[in-house]
């Protein structure tokens, strides 16, 4: 609607304040980035120097057991990092689940990534057309749900380059030795 006056517009806007779910853009009702954990922001020495979040929840740092219906595959990755991420403090008993998906999904991603090696890409129809494989859909799939959860954790490149875990990484100067730093 092109003609749409101006107090029209107004009522509008002032019905999206007052009901908000009602025009959300998405599953999630909040704007912007998605909160980080503060055991993350204190390993990345809380780069925006913002107030740390005092009343977030503290869970025991137990590592959580794998649960038995993950895949091989998925098993494997479990015990590879699980053992780590507990070490730094990202990973908790209440992480089960989403470190399960994690895993489950790397494990998928490997399977399909293994099959498109075997396979190559594309087949070939009856009717004579060039097709992509499903497991090239699945691949990227998983992959792109195995990234999306593995920066949450911290386990990408970009987030982990920004966590702090423990002595700066480097030849120390002479100046550093004499001042003990």
């Amino acid at each position: 609607m092109d003609s749409e006056t101006s107090e029209e517009k107004f009522s509008i806007d002032k019905a999206e304040e007052e009901t908000p779910h009602l025009f959300s853009r998405g599953d999630d009702f909040m704007a912007g980035r998605r909160p980080k954990p503060t055991a993350i922001k204190l390993l990345e020495g809380n780069p925006g120097k913002r107030e740390l979040n005092k009343y977030e929840p503290k869970p025991d740092k137990k590592l959580p057991v794998c649960p038995d219906w993950l895949e091989p595959e998925a098993k494997n990755e479990w015990r590879r990092l699980a053992k780590v991420m507990g070490d730094m403090g990202i990973l908790t008993d209440i992480d089960q689940k989403a470190f399960a998906t994690y895993c489950q999904c790397y494990a998928r991603w490997r399977n399909a990534e293994e099959f498109l090696s075997q396979h190559g890409t594309v087949f070939k129809t009856p009717s004579g057309y060039i097709q992509q494989l499903p497991q090239v859909r699945i691949a990227h799939d998983y992959g792109k749900q195995m990234m999306r959860i593995a920066s949450e954790f911290g386990l990408t490149p970009a987030s982990r380059s920004r966590i702090i875990a423990g002595e700066i990484m480097g030849p120390r100067d002479e100046m550093d030795e004499l001042l003990g730093d």
